[in-house]
């Protein structure tokens, strides 16, 4: 199945502030609390598209665990600091997707960190590889760039 694409197409974006449990001691942002940002937004695109998680799994009896999680970091963020994350698709496969996430102030738009992230579509009994199901496809397809 070929990825819908079209580049008019704007990526779905939340804000979030950086919070006290994000930072470290030198008062900026932990790379591990990128994750937490990262889990939102992917969770809010899910729901945008009519698929919250809460239903998903349960629907199509599927899991997307994780095969691959890249992250590149380009100025640290701060306590209380709001940021805007894009999040869209830029492949939708057959049996997996990547998710993509740039991170940046929502007050200047400096870039902090852009990630990807490649999920594969699995059988939740067995943890085998499956086909995404055409309804995920479809109702991902307006997220994709």
């Amino acid at each position: 199945m070929q990825p819908i694409t079209d580049s008019r197409v704007r990526p779905f974006v939340i804000s979030e502030y950086v919070r006290w449990g994000d930072i470290d001691l030198a008062g900026i942002i932990r790379y591990s609390a990128y994750l937490r940002f990262f889990e939102l937004a992917e969770t809010e695109i899910f729901r945008a598209a009519g698929l919250p998680f809460g239903q998903i799994f349960e629907r199509f009896d599927i899991w997307l665990p994780r095969k691959l999680m890249h992250t590149e970091f380009f100025s640290p963020a701060v306590l209380d600091e709001q940021l805007d994350v894009a999040t869209y698709f830029s492949h939708i496969g057959r049996t997996s997707l990547v998710i993509n996430f740039d991170v940046m102030s929502a007050e200047s738009g400096r870039q902090h960190a852009t990630a990807h992230q490649v999920l594969v579509c699995v059988a939740r009994k067995t943890m085998t590889k499956q086909v995404l199901p055409v309804e995920i496809v479809q109702a991902l397809g307006s997220f994709v760039r």
